[in-house]
């Protein structure tokens, strides 16, 4: 039987660790997950980016949604978890967390956003489709609830979307070559929260593993991957993280 204590060791033997996040580690924060009962998808309907695209309607959801906070995705406080991350982001021994999650947490854990390499990108904000400006959803909630007018962009007037990647929409270029260049350059991967269903992302803990990293998952529930693992902890990442990586 693993132990916190056992997932110690192996961060100690790391020269170079990278943490890749899921729903999981997050859930700790009150923040839902996505595809288990209760979760965000089990309440509300996902609105596909073709949808949202074409549609005025959709749009109109969408953004209803945000403004609300009705999908429970921001507004949270990190969690044991996500400071014990960031400790060992701090302390040189991470060199990059890989996340599933669109929460910002991580970089309120103290995370430099540099260091935050996001596969769904991030609800707290939003940014233009066709220049890609960002845009505060503070602000935009201001115009909206006083004009009933849809954001649009300040720059070009494009349509505006909270900057998470959402069904039907291409992953992002940019963070998954650095999330495949991170885990071929780490000698150990270790996954917090993920169910590890969802591909692409899905596959990083295998090509790490198979390119001579160790692998580790801190999981409720059991994955598919387990098998592969050198180490499983099947617990609550918040107190497990707290053991293996203590304050000093």
């Amino acid at each position: 039987m693993s132990s916190a204590a056992d997932l110690a060791r192996l961060i100690a033997e790391s020269r170079r660790l990278v943490v890749f996040t899921g729903a999981g580690i997050s859930t700790e924060s009150g923040i839902p997950d996505f595809r288990s009962p209760g979760g965000v998808w089990s309440k509300m309907k996902p609105i596909y980016f073709q949808e949202f695209v074409a549609s005025e309607e959709k749009r109109r959801e969408a953004w209803d949604r945000a403004f609300t906070g009705r999908a429970g995705w921001v507004g949270r406080e990190p969690n044991s978890g996500h400071h014990a991350v960031a400790r060992l982001v701090a302390s040189g021994k991470c060199s990059s967390v890989i996340t599933q999650n669109v929460d910002n947490l991580h970089q309120a854990s103290g995370v430099p956003a540099e260091r935050v390499i996001e596969l769904h990108g991030n609800a707290s904000y939003a940014s233009c489709l066709e220049c890609g400006d960002r845009h505060e959803l503070e602000e935009l909630k201001v115009l909206y609830e006083a004009t009933g007018d849809l954001p649009a962009c300040r720059r070009c007037s494009g349509i505006v979307k909270t900057a998470t990647i959402s069904f039907g929409q291409s992953m992002p270029a940019g963070p998954m070559a650095r999330a495949e260049a991170e885990t071929l350059a780490c000698d150990l991967f270790l996954v917090l929260g993920s169910s590890l269903v969802v591909y692409p992302a899905a596959g990083f803990p295998l090509l790490a593993k198979r390119n001579g990293a160790r692998l580790a998952i801190v999981n409720r529930e059991a994955t598919e991957l387990d098998p592969y693992a050198d180490l499983v902890l099947h617990d609550e990442i918040g107190p497990v993280m707290s053991r293996a990586a203590p304050a000093e």
